[in-house]
């Protein structure tokens, strides 16, 4: 392999890592000890002894979507080798260590150059005289890898912090254009070994001279997200999350082993939600954590997000500025009732599984007759294989006349190229109403191991589709013919962990194209109202989202199964005093008036979604709007602003 084959042929890693969470490998010394190497061997001692052991385990990782690569150097210094007496090869295995994931990686994934701490009895009985010899034993290790090519340095599970103070330090001081991650390893109790909190550990980490600071290693994710959400409002740095994958728990007096892809990629994917930019795993994770970690990563940010704003207060000192879709026209007779500031109802008809879409048709002219704007039709709910919206929109159109079909464009079924080609096709169809979703993950569904696409997430594919309303594709050629007049809109959640960002996504989706939103279902008027503050900039339709629960059971479902969904305890206690199965309907109805009569004087319409296409549920639940219903538009209207009145 030539040598211009071994550099990275990627943008520069810390400045990708500003617009997009990177996703790391796992754990080396795991897979190696795995593959038959005893413990008392000096693991990074095979970087010149058996490379080919080495350089597969990277070729794992990097198969299984790791996108950074770190060196098989974790105890690569002068100390550490030492103990196998080896202190005199530090350069000769550090540079090995490079060329193997650079050979392996091929220029597709950035190279960092793993350094850990001294060891314990180095850090147990550590003093300030040491300062020193600890500093040039560091620095033997840092030029090595430098030499070697790295893209960054990574420190990883450091507990006395004023060891890794002095190895960021001296990283820095060497060789200041190279990025630095810097990361704590903490115990079960939030704390590192030698007893310093999240106060001092955040002190120290925002002190440092290193661009990305975090956590690494540790007892395991849970841990490590808590940790995060304590570290992110107190820093500015970009923040790192690396766990192990974590040690077996005990439960109900039995020993449980917990760390599975699913549990570790589920944990992970919280840890990103808190603020998390860096990610990866250490110690037990595999390539198959990473896999997993890898489809949660696409479906979060598919392709290159914007980056995520600093943590603030809830509440904004000043006023943000007013956020406006881009305007298209569109024959779409609900684009014209809400930019006319006209009160819309939409309700949710799930497509058939199967080829008989008799009864969803049903449901739709009782919807029809009811005086109902549009059908929402969705787009393989919680990954199950159904008829696809399209589709379902056109039997719709030619069975029911006289109702609008708002198609859900789910972004985990579609590539670049698939995505175009369905909405160019819906718009010559004369399906207009496009909701952009990014879309469950197969794991929730049927086809656990289906692959996911996520070329790109909901605000991609809203840039991709508003693209096609100015007549020219992704790639910048025209379309022949007429642009498409999509009605495009997005999906929010009020009730978010971390509301800054959905708040923060919900204005690059309007910005993106989004001229309405539709939000989750909502069961609490004051979290709806804190929420709608939020907002306020937005020049936007809301359209709430209410859906009438049909029981206890599906409360629970719907709170433990489906993401995004929470519906909160006391609700859930109502349901659970219902005596049969009539009472738990009427109770779920009186639950969703409440909700959209509490919100009707901040929304422009409402999405209902009742369980099982039970229609006769949402009309009951749309009593209490009646007054603000007119009766639906009939298509070919176009062109006006978005009205404010809502």
């Amino acid at each position: 392999m030539t040598t211009s084959a071994l550099k990275t042929q990627l943008p520069p890693f810390l400045d990708t890592l500003r617009k997009r969470a990177i996703l790391s490998d796992g754990a080396m010394v795991t897979m190696i000890y795995q593959k038959g190497i005893y413990i008392n061997q000096c693991f990074e001692n095979l970087n010149t002894e058996r490379p080919h052991l080495v350089k597969n385990v990277h070729l794992e990782f990097l198969q299984a979507g790791a996108e950074v690569l770190e060196t098989n150097t974790f105890n690569a210094s002068p100390i550490k080798l030492s103990k196998f007496g080896l202190a005199d090869k530090v350069r000769e295995i550090n540079l090995a260590g490079v060329r193997l994931a650079r050979e392996a990686a091929g220029g597709t994934a950035w190279i960092a150059g793993l350094v850990g701490p001294p060891g314990r009895q180095v850090e147990d009985a550590y003093e300030p005289s040491q300062r020193e010899w600890l500093a040039e034993s560091y620095v033997r290790q840092i030029e090595a890898l430098h030499e070697g090519g790295v893209d960054a340095f990574f420190l990883e599970a450091f507990s006395r912090l004023e060891i890794l103070e002095l190895v960021a330090e001296t990283a820095k001081r060497l060789h200041p254009d190279v990025p630095c991650a810097a990361m704590v390893d903490l115990a079960e109790d939030g704390r590192t070994r030698f007893g310093d909190g999240m106060d001092r550990i955040a002190e120290v980490l925002e002190s440092l001279p290193a661009e990305v600071v975090g956590f690494s290693d540790g007892v395991g994710p849970p841990v490590l997200n808590r940790a995060i959400e304590e570290l992110r409002p107190r820093t500015k740095k970009l923040l790192a999350l690396l766990p192990g994958a974590g040690l077996p728990v005990t439960f109900e007096d039995r020993l449980l082993n917990m760390a599975t892809p699913e549990y570790f990629m589920e944990l992970l994917r919280q840890g990103m939600q808190k603020g998390a930019r860096l990610i990866g795993g250490s110690s037990g994770c595999h390539p198959e954590h990473i896999r997993a970690i890898r489809g949660s990563l696409k479906m979060l940010q598919p392709g290159t997000a914007p980056a995520m704003a600093s943590a603030g207060t809830v509440e904004s000192a000043e006023r943000p500025a007013e956020v406006r879709p881009p305007e298209f026209e569109t024959p779409s007779a609900l684009a014209a009732k809400l930019r006319a500031g006209e009160f819309a109802v939409s309700i949710e008809i799930d497509p058939p599984i199967g080829t008989e879409a008799g009864r969803a048709l049903e449901a739709a002219k009782q919807c029809r007759d009811a005086g109902i704007d549009a059908i929402n039709i969705a787009d393989g709910p919680r990954a199950t294989a159904r008829m696809g919206p399209i589709d379902m929109a056109m039997l719709l159109r030619d069975e029911v006349p006289g109702i609008e079909p708002i198609v859900h464009f789910c972004c985990r079924d579609r590539n670049l190229l698939g995505m175009q080609a369905d909405l160019i096709g819906a718009n010559a169809l004369g399906i207009y109403n496009v909701l952009m979703i990014t879309g469950d993950p197969p794991k929730l569904g049927d086809y656990p191991f289906a692959t996911a696409v996520y070329d790109v997430d909901a605000i991609g594919a809203l840039r991709i589709a508003a693209n096609l309303n100015t007549g020219k594709d992704l790639a910048g050629n025209p379309l022949k013919g007429a642009p498409t007049r999509l009605f495009l809109g997005a999906g929010a959640n009020p009730g978010a962990i971390d509301l800054d960002h959905e708040i923060h996504r919900l204005e690059q989706k309007i910005e993106a194209g989004a001229g309405y939103i539709l939000t989750q279902p909502v069961y609490d008027s004051a979290l709806y109202e804190r929420f709608h503050k939020r907002i306020e900039h937005l020049r936007v339709p809301i359209l709430l989202g209410i859906l009438p629960l049909a029981s206890y059971r599906n409360a629970e479902f719907l709170t433990k199964e489906v993401p995004g969904m929470h519906v909160p305890s006391p609700i859930r206690e109502r349901l659970r005093r219902c005596e049969d199965k009539e009472s738990s309907r009427q109770c779920g109805i009186e639950i969703a008036r409440e909700a959209l009569e509490a919100a009707l004087p901040s929304i422009q319409g409402t999405y209902i979604m009742p369980p099982f296409n039970r229609v006769d549920s949402a009309l009951a639940v749309l009593e209490v709007a009646r007054e603000r219903m007119t009766p639906p538009r009939a298509m070919g209207a176009s062109g006006g602003v978005v009205d404010d009145r809502r």
